[in-house]
């Protein structure tokens, strides 16, 4: 395993013990559905559950075994981004970078889903009594590293044969 896969898997172990400390810190000292402010008119940490998908996508919906099909579904997500991160011969740092930050945060919330049948989510930005979905590290991770994958791929060369 060269260097550079060493430290890519060193960020997806971080980031997976941050987001789960955080979130084992918020359920500890911040009440269900309590929110205590951060920065006034801007963010506060709000501890509350997503019982659904990515931003709390299914969240108001209930049907039998709900938490098992989420669960299956993150399952499979993490599974096809797993396979493909082992598989990326990426070029660059922050295509693999991208990969471990995504990995990272699927993994992050796996753990959440599979233990409580919940996520745990406590960042709440919010401006004018506009509130952004409440989020966590593990959320924070995959859209980072989104977005670096999107990045990569726009400053990437392209490989693709001209027309003869």
């Amino acid at each position: 395993m060269s260097i550079i896969r060493r430290f890519e898997l060193w960020v997806v172990v971080a980031l997976v013990a941050i987001d789960q400390a955080t979130k084992a810190v918020v359920m500890a000292e911040v009440p269900l559905h309590s929110s205590v402010p951060v920065i006034p008119g801007l963010l506060n940490i709000t501890h509350v559950h997503n019982t659904g998908a990515a931003f709390g996508f299914l969240n108001g919906v209930d049907f039998p075994y709900k938490w098992l099909v989420v669960t299956i579904a993150a399952v499979l997500a993490l599974l096809a981004i797993a396979t493909y991160a082992g598989k990326f011969a990426g070029e660059t740092l922050m295509a693999r970078l991208g990969l471990a930050l995504v990995l990272a945060g699927a993994v992050g919330n796996l753990i959440d889903r599979a233990r409580l049948g919940y996520v745990v989510d406590f960042i709440d930005a919010h401006y004018a009594g506009w509130h952004f979905w409440a989020f966590n590290v593990a959320d924070s991770a995959i859209t980072v590293g989104a977005a670096a994958l999107i990045l990569d791929i726009i400053r990437s060369p392209r490989h693709v044969p001209e027309a003869a």
